[in-house]
């Protein structure tokens, strides 16, 4: 398994966005030493803009296809394993992921994830297709969980309101910490005000983000925990969705990837959530 420190600076910054946006190609190496939190300085408005740019064109290059297990550990009752599929491309507006979770009866979710300035999810379910409001991306994936589709979109690197607050030392590197605060059609939810996100001030990487809600108070933490380099590219293979009010957990962790494939447009328009569709026939590569 990579470790986060030992990713090349290139590969490193992109290795992120869950699983849905994450990598680009090159040759590990080690990472230069982290510098003192002294020696970093906060970046004015215009290189806040390009960090952010940065990190919003930051994906796997073509279009791809993951399988991943969902590990729901409550603070109390049983663990419950789910598994799920991904397709992820991306198109004029940003990264577009069509993504599929099945529950232990055999259930499954279908979602299509558009990212970018015009943020967009629909859903299938009971024989139709509909685009979730503000307030259903903020519902588990699946009941049980602590996944969200605004988990997976991460809409708010597109918001307007966007500011560093401070350098803090995150998995044993300096971050810059990010305020994100929530537009007006999303803070009237009452779900999330702001999200701080933590960006590596080396590698442009978000290795945590915790939703604050209106009071300040942190609600739900997100962090990397570790990564897997897979045909030449490094991968996120676990991630972990904390709720900080329940303590209930759920981890993400990466189980099967085929890269540099031509899916075609059939896997990313909302009518095709109707319709099955199946994993590519080769170039799957499993991940242990």
């Amino acid at each position: 398994m990579s470790r986060v420190g030992r990713i090349a600076p290139v590969r490193f910054r992109r290795a992120f966005f869950v699983l849905v946006l994450a990598v680009s190609a090159g040759i590990a190496a080690p990472s230069p030493k982290a510098p003192d939190l002294a020696q970093v300085g906060l970046p004015d408005a215009a290189e806040t803009a390009k960090i952010l740019e940065q990190f919003r064109q930051a994906g796997i290059p073509g279009e791809y296809y993951l399988e991943f297990q969902l590990v729901a550990m409550p603070r109390r009752g049983e663990t419950k394993t789910f598994n799920g599929r991904l397709w992820g491309s991306r198109n004029e507006q940003g990264a577009i992921s069509r993504v599929e979770v099945t529950d232990a009866q055999g259930g499954q979710s279908r979602l299509l994830i558009q990212n970018g300035e015009r943020a967009t999810v629909w859903r299938f379910r009971d024989g139709k297709v509909t685009k979730l409001d503000a307030a259903a991306v903020f519902a588990p994936l699946i009941p049980g969980i602590e996944i969200t589709a605004f988990d997976l979109q991460m809409p708010y690197v597109y918001w307007p309101d966007a500011k560093v607050q401070a350098v803090k030392r995150v998995l044993g590197r300096p971050a810059h910490a990010f305020l994100f605060r929530a537009p007006g059609p999303i803070a009237q939810q009452g779900k999330v005000g702001a999200v701080r996100a933590y960006l590596d001030t080396v590698y442009n990487a978000m290795t945590q983000t915790e939703l604050l809600d209106a009071s300040g108070r942190i609600v739900k933490t997100f962090s990397l925990v570790s990564l897997k380099t897979v045909d030449h590219q490094a991968l996120p293979k676990s991630v972990d969705f904390r709720n900080d009010v329940t303590r209930d957990k759920t981890r993400m962790t990466l189980t099967a990837a085929a890269l540099r494939l031509d899916l075609g447009p059939a896997p990313f328009s909302p009518e095709a959530l109707a319709e099955e569709i199946r994993p590519p026939a080769t170039r799957i590569i499993q991940i242990d």
